[in-house]
């Protein structure tokens, strides 16, 4: 069995830091292979046979999974932060899922649902937009929601970085506000407040309960459910399955249409 990689991927995949920052460390001569110090990125190792150490501890290749977080407000979508005094996701986990990072970001305010994972094929995946999978989101705005506006998210709004085109109902309204869930397949910062602050509805309370095929479900404020591998290796498998007829039926359109435009220029 072999699975060669790059030094700096199985650094990344061990949760030393991110490929870039571990590239620094292996120029700066912490990293060795096989008790030998490695300094050059270019660098290859095989995961099962090679002996590699950072700061001279071994490393270790930690199983692949994924975990639903329910994030609080007020902590920050990352691995770590300069600012000492602010909270991350991954304060919110056991030291055992140290190499577990965020699928993407969920802003300070908002709460609800953040992926956490060490697959980064997979992380890839959920976040690349030609992929557009959906992200579902409860949401408190101000004022009553307009039947014309409603109908604008549905068709598509212009913001500075693109039109925006989401699902909308209504789930409740109050005095001086409404709830609303939104579902959208762009993963764009702070999009829905944007969206929604656009069209005069100010987002008071946003809560994300779907990503993917990951549901939030009843896990508490702070709280997370760590996915079994057989559940993990399910989902991954269904994912990849989604991701590949994607690719298909994307292939499959563009050759029809290059038959048709070949058989329109031959009249």
């Amino acid at each position: 069995m072999s699975k060669k990689m790059r030094l700096a991927k199985f650094l990344a995949e061990c949760g030393v830091a991110s490929r870039r920052k571990s590239e620094e460390l292996i120029e700066e001569g912490r990293v060795k292979v096989n008790n030998i110090v490695v300094t050059d990125v270019a660098t290859t190792v095989d995961a099962f046979i090679d002996k590699v150490k950072f700061n001279n501890k071994m490393l270790e290749i930690p199983s692949k999974g994924i975990i639903l977080l329910h994030k609080p407000r007020a902590v920050i979508s990352a691995r770590q932060t300069e600012e000492e005094e602010r909270k991350v996701v991954s304060d919110l986990l056991p030291k055992k899922y140290e190499s577990y990072f965020p699928v993407g970001r969920l802003d300070f305010e908002s709460t609800g649902l953040v992926l956490m994972t060490n697959d980064g094929d997979l992380a890839q995946v959920l976040m690349h937009p030609k992929y557009n999978f959906i992200r579902v989101y409860e949401v408190k705005v101000r004022g009553k929601l307009k039947p014309q506006d409603a109908s604008k998210i549905r068709h598509g709004v212009k913001l500075d970085d693109g039109l925006v085109q989401a699902k909308i109902e209504v789930i409740k309204e109050l005095e001086n506000s409404t709830w609303i869930k939104i579902a959208i397949r762009i993963g764009k910062n702070r999009v829905i407040r944007r969206l929604m602050e656009k069209l005069g509805y100010p987002v008071e309370k946003l809560k994300r309960i779907q990503h993917g095929p990951f549901k939030l479900g009843s896990i508490p404020v702070g709280e997370f459910e760590a996915l079994s591998y057989k559940q993990y290796e399910a989902l991954r498998t269904n994912i990849f399955n989604e991701v590949k007829e994607k690719e298909r039926l994307k292939k499959e359109y563009k050759d029809k249409k290059f038959t048709k435009l070949k058989k329109k220029l031959k009249r």
